[in-house]
């Protein structure tokens, strides 16, 4: 082979190249467009994550008023919405919901209780599903329900954080809905007892 044909085919073999990496984000976004991102689980799996409906909302449509405060849990879009009463403040936290609709529910609740550094005790279903659970886990690194923990007037149900950050933004739950660590602290602050809650 020529040095000329070496050099050609050297080209054209680093223009080819270059061009699938330039495509290469494009193809990694998915056949469903630029609204879904796919995101590793392991190397075998991948979950979807749907970025375009993570948006701020007002208030109205969800609540008739303020007072206490208002969450909305968005199951759809992992997301949880934050009103205080005189509106002067609003937040928006990514957050991990229950993995499948029989472990999800929907409805008006209100906060009862606030635990910071809350222990956790799986429940009855929990343990027939995964026997190999603890019955306890107290505060600290290994606790599921991570540092801060709003517990609904729905048995079993909390806002609650988590020390595996890789739960945010997915199906992964067993009926609560999770947040990061840091957002569970500002939610927390934000909270008091009697705080309306919102699931849809």
């Amino acid at each position: 082979m020529t040095s000329d044909i070496r050099d050609t085919w050297n080209r054209r073999a680093f223009l080819a190249g270059s061009c699938a990496m330039i495509g290469a984000p494009a193809i990694a976004q998915g056949v469903d467009g630029p609204d879904t991102v796919e995101n590793e689980r392991d190397v075998t799996t991948t979950v979807r994550r749907n970025i375009s409906a993570f948006r701020t909302l007002d208030w109205q449509p969800y609540f008739s008023n303020l007072r206490n405060g208002a969450i909305l849990v968005d199951i759809d879009s992992r997301a949880v919405h934050f009103w205080s009463e005189d509106q002067s403040v609003y937040k928006l936290y990514p957050s991990s919901v229950p993995l499948t609709e029989d472990l999800t529910r929907r409805g008006r609740t209100s906060v009862v209780r606030k635990v910071e550094g809350p222990s956790w005790r799986p429940t009855p279903s929990m343990l027939k599903r995964n026997p190999e659970w603890p019955p306890y886990v107290g505060p600290g690194p290994d606790n599921p329900l991570g540092t801060h923990a709003l517990y609904l007037s729905w048995t079993y149900y909390r806002i609650h954080g988590t020390h595996d950050t890789r739960k945010i933004g997915r199906r992964s739950s067993n009926g609560c809905v999770g947040l990061y660590n840091e957002h569970i602290a500002q939610l927390f602050a934000l909270t008091k007892v009697g705080t309306q809650v919102l699931l849809i």
